[in-house]
């Protein structure tokens, strides 16, 4: 039972970067079709709002702490960096480069949180011991592969038959379009930002989960914070209600699986191995969700792979398991270390004891 609970965080890990992956998938469809970043980031975060809020009022009603103002502010800051702003340059990055890029990108993210835990002391770093060389190892090797996946494009990997790019000139217009070289440095930049404000979310949901451990009502309260944001903004930058329409299936199921798994129980997923785990170990399971997207996104949605790409990812990937194979050396230092002083404690507790019985023997024969 013991091992079955030490395993469930990698579990629900692993699950959330499948439904991580697949919302990528559809969040590309939808843009292509043309549809706002913005109305569908509040679309979203509603959906998420109302399927997680009753199950958190009823699951949690016993055990909720007092909503305080300060936790408020936690939470409507958690929804900048987590939900309506960050997911905002996610989705202009996509757009702009593509579905198994973005994914990529997002690979910097546990070095990233890394380097931001390490001030706040959540993460430390002793160079004299192989987990600390190894944590800083790892974490200049993630440097240099995301600056490899930035700054170098490099050639196509795949060449898909021509006759199905010709039968569709309006695809063929979209797609040459998308590729401009502006275009790609623009969605380069948002992925930049939303992958620092996505590694900030990890430390503040750290702080979040110790003053209010309830992930179900955290993330409907986050939601709601976070789908009045993105509809303010939407409302400030372009005053057509028209963009407000759904236009088809695909976009009604995207919003709908994004705003229930994606946004809903993806993030009271994270929150709970953010609690139980801490941050870098909930952020280094980010790489997962670029495989898995590349096994559907290529072969089904022709989408293009980039020599920049692979090579990039493959060093973050290396960078990113040196860094938590230091982590997981340290742990086990940390307990072994627990174990003997824990060991070393009863044996000179007694001693204080026998002399205060042998002090208070002597008061009394006087």
């Amino acid at each position: 039972m013991k091992n079955c609970d030490e395993w469930k965080p990698f579990i629900v890990m692993i699950a959330i970067d499948f439904s991580f992956a697949a919302v990528n998938i559809l969040l590309k469809k939808v843009l292509e079709e043309g549809m706002n970043h913005l109305v569908f980031i509040t679309y979203r975060l509603s959906i998420a709002t109302i399927f997680v809020a009753p199950i958190g009022y009823f699951w949690e009603r016993n055990g909720r702490p007092r909503l305080t103002f300060r936790i408020l502010c936690y939470l409507f800051f958690s929804a900048i960096v987590g939900a309506s702003v960050t997911q905002y340059f996610f989705l202009l990055g996509i757009q702009y480069t593509s579905a198994t890029f973005a994914c990529a990108f997002v690979n910097m993210v546990p070095v990233v949180t890394f380097i931001m835990a390490l001030p706040f002391g959540l993460e430390t770093v002793n160079i004299k011991c192989n987990s600390g060389s190894a944590k800083i190892l790892g974490t200049l090797v993630c440097v240099g592969g995301a600056l490899l996946l930035t700054l170098y494009k490099g050639k196509a990997l795949f060449h898909f038959s021509h006759s199905s790019v010709t039968t569709s000139p309006a695809v063929k217009l979209a797609a040459a379009s998308t590729r401009t070289t502006e275009k790609w440095t623009v969605g380069v930049i948002a992925l930049i930002l939303g992958t620092l404000f996505w590694s900030s979310w990890f430390i503040l949901q750290s702080n979040i989960s110790k003053r209010y451990p309830c992930q179900y009502s955290s993330t409907a309260i986050m939601s709601f914070f976070g789908a009045i944001q993105s509809a303010v903004i939407c409302f400030l930058t372009d005053h057509n209600l028209s963009i407000w329409v759904l236009k088809g299936k695909i976009q009604i199921i995207a919003i709908l699986y994004a705003g229930m798994i994606g946004s809903g129980l993806c993030f009271v997923g994270m929150s709970w191995c953010v609690k139980k785990r801490g941050p870098v170990f909930t952020a280094a399971f980010s790489p997962l969700v670029q495989i898995m997207a590349a096994m559907v996104d290529i072969p089904v949605l022709h989408e293009q792979l980039y020599l920049g790409s692979v090579m990039g990812s493959i060093l973050v990937m290396i960078g990113l398991y040196i860094l938590l194979w230091g982590k997981s050396k340290e742990m086990k230092n940390r307990l072994i270390k627990l174990v003997q002083e824990a060991e070393e404690t009863p044996e000179q507790e007694p001693q204080p004891q026998i002399q205060h019985l042998t002090v208070s023997c002597d008061s009394r024969c006087h």
